[in-house]
């Protein structure tokens, strides 16, 4: 491919590898060490990246304050369609990073434990139970798969089992998502149910 001459070969393989990697989960971000490498190989070849990408319609996003990579679709197509207590649930996830982060120096990793969800949760007043098990082991496997989060501890039934929350969360849930997903919830409480899915707006 004309667009990886000068680059050597074993950077052509993890070129593709990563390509592919970005289309399976949309985010890499530099404090996840899973994919650390990965974001500082985005960042020397950004330009090759962000061309290549373009040609498959997707747009390459960058943010080095929070070091995350982010792929988008500008034509909304390939969208992950989260089910309602999913989106809730990422709603939550968000707002907890933002509580956790005030507490923290900007080097500490944000970790919150599934304790911090069920309260979270109950506090949003959207029903008088918590979260079940399996909805809750489906959220964090979608969530870990996009490089938002990852667990620290296997047991989820465990209330002081922790999730470190990657800065990834900050661009798959901005302001104006979160304002959206306040109004759907309200709708929600006072009993318009029509619409069980919310859509995701950044996971694409």
């Amino acid at each position: 491919m004309e667009l990886l001459e000068g680059m050597l070969q074993r950077d052509k393989g993890e070129f593709s590898r990563i390509c592919n990697r970005l289309l399976s989960s949309c985010f890499l971000c530099k404090r996840n060490e899973t994919n650390k490498a990965d974001y500082y190989f985005v960042l020397k070849y950004r330009e090759k990246f962000s061309e290549y990408l373009s040609l498959l319609g997707y747009r390459l996003e960058i943010n080095e304050e929070y070091g995350v990579v982010q792929l988008t679709n500008p034509q909304n197509y390939n969208r992950y369609n989260l089910k309602l207590y999913e989106s809730i649930f990422l709603l939550i996830l968000r707002i907890l990073y933002d509580e956790k982060r005030r507490e923290l120096s900007v080097s500490d990793e944000v970790i919150i434990n599934v304790g911090d969800i069920h309260e979270k949760f109950l506090s949003l007043k959207i029903r008088d139970k918590m979260i079940d098990k399996t909805t809750l082991r489906n959220a964090i496997s979608t969530f870990r798969r996009f490089h938002l989060i990852e667990v620290l501890d296997r047991d989820l039934t465990n209330e002081d089992a922790r999730i470190i929350l990657f800065d990834a969360i900050l661009m798959a849930v901005r302001v104006e998502d979160i304002r959206n997903a306040y109004e759907k919830l309200e709708k929600y409480r006072k009993g318009d149910r029509t619409n069980e899915e919310i859509d995701e707006s950044e996971a694409d």
